[in-house]
């Protein structure tokens, strides 16, 4: 499905000395964040993320970027840099080093742990791994690489800037300019400073919170809030936020111990991530606050916090299973707190508002953010956007990381500022930096690729259109015997209709229509047997859409006798 832009054809021959932008994913959409630039011949990728499905995507898993453009260049690939861990950015990395496992990767220290733990799930051995901080400078064959601190709500972010023969490219990663971090680590403006005045290029700058004016709240914001939450409960309390965002996690854990309480972690990933985070320093777990969930439930209510995934309403995670009340060992009394720590990624409304009625319904007291401040965005918000425009002073502008509304503001912002130009893509659309200009010159095709059991690309959107046919019109099976002989049906129709309250007596006034129908295509010369589906297929099709005014998965079964 690739995005419809008819006016564009593939790009011609990347001209001598000129640099190419490819973004695979994240230009139009919040999620599977992946941009391939090349120069004289060479590649190199930034991020390599996933996109989680919605109530679109039956059945699937997680939606991959199309590597199909350079699938047949991957020798080519100098580097995969990963700005930070998070599974919009890194989620994708196993699925592409299936392709190619030795392709080096480059990023933080919590970012390369983070992916490390994916990768080993996967069960690839060849990785080669480069761990880089804020101030460092490396080479991947064309590509000069310095890596600068950025604040986001997870740690050990960094945004890179790329130098070629063709100028110099500052790609932010996601960032937020939070002045009072609470790990001390502010997005480096001297450093963004410094670049300016040698001259960005081209300014890649996430989107996402464009539309926001000011800035984005302080993270120390919310601990009050929380304070307040944790001395209002007098029973369990259960808080729901990414398994990735460490910082919130910690600030879970200082106010359970400042209020008496036990914590446990409840979901693979959070264990996981938070074990890992634990290991390297980036979480201090305070002494005697963990303990196992299942001990957690033998101490009182007023002593018990649980620490679990399913903040974005994921049916199979731990939050939507105590929800519906079939997590293992969590059951959720009335009274109970829950705080879903977290925002909302566009998309997920109705499923985090299923879990929360959920919740609600069985007595629970839920806080979430529309009724306090218990998340604050990782983003940067339009007042910080225009700050960074003003501080570095970029040639070209190229809005990524968010849907097209959050790209034109943003667009809109650089503009403002003084940027003459600004270039707007999508995914697959193709953008040139030549001679100091950049330019939209064409594009490649890319679609979704979807993840769907131990199936990658198999399933496609036709299948998918199928699938949500079946979930919402149901299906009718009709059966036809024909005498090929005699030319005219012998037996049947038996029709069987699943997903609608459809008796078998409805449909008697449709059986004959389709015997008429059948012969009379026969009389005609059709006796093609799947000529001869498409006539029952024709026939009970306008009858259920005049009848009924239903769209139902129609199956014609046409047997010769």
């Amino acid at each position: 499905m690739s995005h419809p832009h008819p006016e564009l054809g593939p790009p011609a021959e990347l001209p001598k000395g000129g640099l190419r932008v490819i973004p695979l994913g994240g230009l139009g959409e919040v999620g599977r964040n992946m941009t391939v630039f090349e120069y004289d011949g060479r590649l190199l990728i930034v991020d390599c993320g996933v996109l989680f499905p919605d109530e679109h995507h039956p059945g699937v898993d997680l939606i991959l970027p199309d590597f199909a453009p350079i699938r047949d260049r991957l020798d080519a690939v100098e580097a995969l840099v990963l700005t930070h861990g998070h599974e919009d950015h890194i989620g994708a990395t196993p699925y592409l080093l299936r392709e190619r496992e030795d392709i080096p990767l480059v990023g933080s220290e919590l970012t390369l742990a983070l992916v490390n733990s994916k990768i080993r799930e996967h069960r690839l051995k060849q990785t080669a791994f480069q761990t880089v901080k804020e101030g460092d400078r490396v080479s991947f064959g064309p590509f000069d690489l310095e890596f600068v601190a950025v604040n986001h709500s997870i740690p050990d972010a960094l945004a890179v800037a790329i130098r070629t023969g063709a100028g110099m490219v500052l790609h932010t990663g996601d960032f937020k300019m939070d002045q009072l971090p609470l790990d001390g680590r502010i997005t480096d403006l001297r450093a963004f400073a410094r670049l300016g005045e040698e001259g960005v290029d081209l300014f890649l700058t996430d989107s996402t919170n464009a539309e926001v004016p000011g800035f984005t709240t302080q993270e120390k914001k919310i601990t009050p809030v929380l304070d307040q939450v944790f001395r209002d409960a007098d029973q369990r309390i259960i808080v729901a936020c990414f398994a990735s965002h460490v910082h919130r996690v910690q600030q879970i854990l200082d106010t359970a111990v400042a209020h008496g309480r036990k914590v446990a972690f409840v979901g693979r990933s959070m264990v996981r991530n938070m074990g890992i985070a634990r290991d390297l320093g980036y979480l201090t777990i305070p002494p005697g606050v963990m303990v196992e969930a299942k001990e957690l439930a033998e101490l009182p209510p007023e002593r018990q916090v649980l620490i679990s995934t399913g903040s974005q309403g994921e049916p199979m995670s731990a939050l939507a299973r105590i929800a519906n009340r079939t997590h293992n060992f969590v059951h959720l009394e009335a009274g109970d707190t829950v705080v879903l720590a977290s925002s909302l990624i566009p998309g997920n409304e109705n499923a985090v508002y299923r879990v929360i009625n959920g919740l609600a319904r069985w007595g629970a007291h839920v806080v979430h953010k529309g009724n306090a401040l218990v998340h604050v965005s990782g983003h940067a918000s339009a007042g910080e956007l225009l700050y960074c425009y003003n501080i570095v002073r970029p040639r070209n502008v190229l809005p990524v990381h968010g849907e097209i509304r959050h790209m034109l503001a943003n667009g809109a912002l650089a503009k403002e500022t003084g940027v003459d130009n600004v270039v707007y893509a999508e995914d697959g659309v193709v953008v040139d930096l030549v001679d100091g200009v950049a330019k939209v010159v064409g594009k490649v095709d890319v679609g979704y690729v979807f993840v769907d059991g131990q199936s990658i690309g198999d399933v496609t959107e036709a299948e998918l259109k199928d699938r949500r046919i079946l979930g919402e019109e149901g299906f009718i099976s009709v059966i036809v015997v024909v005498d090929s002989v005699a030319g005219k049906v012998s037996a049947g129709p038996e029709i069987h209709a699943r997903g609608h309250a459809w008796a078998h007596s409805d449909f008697e006034g449709i059986k004959q229509p389709i015997v008429d129908a059948v012969n009379r295509s026969i009389e005609e010369g059709n006796t093609d047997t799947y000529q001869l589906q498409q006539t029952v297929r024709r026939t009970i099709g306008r009858w259920v859409s005049n009848t009924h005014r239903r769209r139902p998965m129609i199956i014609p079964v046409v047997v010769e006798a």
